[in-house]
């Protein structure tokens, strides 16, 4: 775990915003930190298939193509078996003093949703 949270300090602003996280996770580096602990990379691989970069200024923005493993589990709503699926993804950066100060990420979660055959979560009544 060290070497992520090693690589997030060299890579971001101590107060990096990072706007891709979930509205309940903590703000920037820590919540980063949480959110790379729990996809367990290195248990559940991403890797792109078609990449692209564009940079302007303090602007980057990586886009395409990306190969992912999911585990099985739970999804906005969904109950996922385990599998792998294709996505397109964009992530955008901004950057202060050549270091990540904000980070947004766009994906076709639908795609995923389709290619793994989530099936709604049924509410438990009460």
């Amino acid at each position: 775990m060290a070497r992520f949270d090693d690589t997030l300090d060299e890579l971001c602003t101590p107060d990096m915003v990072n706007h891709a996280l979930a509205a309940s996770a903590a703000p920037g580096l820590e919540g980063s930190r949480n959110f790379l602990r729990k996809a367990q990379r290195g248990k559940h691989p991403a890797r792109w298939i078609e990449s692209h970069i564009v940079a302007s200024g303090d602007y980057v923005v990586h886009f395409g193509v990306r190969e992912q493993e999911w585990p099985g589990g739970p999804f906005r709503g969904y109950d996922f078996p385990r599998g792998t699926f294709t996505r397109e993804t964009a992530f955008a950066y901004r950057l202060e003093n050549g270091r990540i100060a904000e980070r947004w990420a766009i994906r076709d979660d639908l795609a995923m949703v389709q290619q793994l055959g989530g099936r709604p979560i049924t509410p438990t009544p009460k």
